[in-house]
C-alpha cells in the first residue's frame, strides 16, 4: 500500500473534516481493517446536489494533496451520483442521496467499526 507522510487514519480524518467543511451529509468513517482486504478505512458521505458532490470531491482532493497525499485512482462522475477517491488504505465514497440509499454501503460494511458519524 502507499507510503505517506500521514498515517492512514490521519488521511481518513482529514477527508472527514474536508467533507464536513463542505456540508456533506451523514459522514461516516469506518474502520474496515477486520473485514476488508483492500482498504483500512472507508469514508462515506452524501451531498444534496451535483454541485455539492463536486465541491466535496474537490475539497477532499485539495486538502490531501496539500499534505502530499494523492489518489491512486478515482471513479465516477458527478452526474452518476457516486464519486470515489482511492487513496490506497483509505477509500472515499461521495454519494448523491438516492445512490447512497440504493447501494447501502453502510449496511454492506456493517461489520466494520464506526469511528465517526456526523449527521
Amino acid at each position: 500500500m502507499g507510503v505517506w507522510l500521514l498515517e492512514a487514519i490521519e488521511v481518513a480524518r482529514k477527508a472527514v473534516e474536508a467533507a464536513s467543511d463542505k456540508q456533506a451529509i451523514d459522514i461516516v468513517l469506518l474502520d474496515t481493517r477486520g473485514v476488508c482486504r483492500f482498504a483500512d478505512y472507508f469514508v462515506i458521505c452524501s451531498g444534496d446536489s451535483e454541485r455539492q458532490l463536486k465541491t466535496i470531491y474537490e475539497e477532499i482532493e485539495h486538502i490531501l494533496k496539500r499534505e502530499g497525499v494523492l489518489p491512486h485512482h478515482h471513479e465516477g462522475t458527478v452526474d452518476s451520483g457516486w464519486l470515489l477517491l482511492d487513496f490506497g488504505e483509505v477509500i472515499v465514497h461521495i454519494f448523491a442521496s438516492f445512490e447512497r440509499e440504493y447501494y447501502q454501503l453502510d449496511k454492506l460494511w456493517s461489520r466494520a467499526s464506526t469511528i465517526v458519524r456526523l449527521q
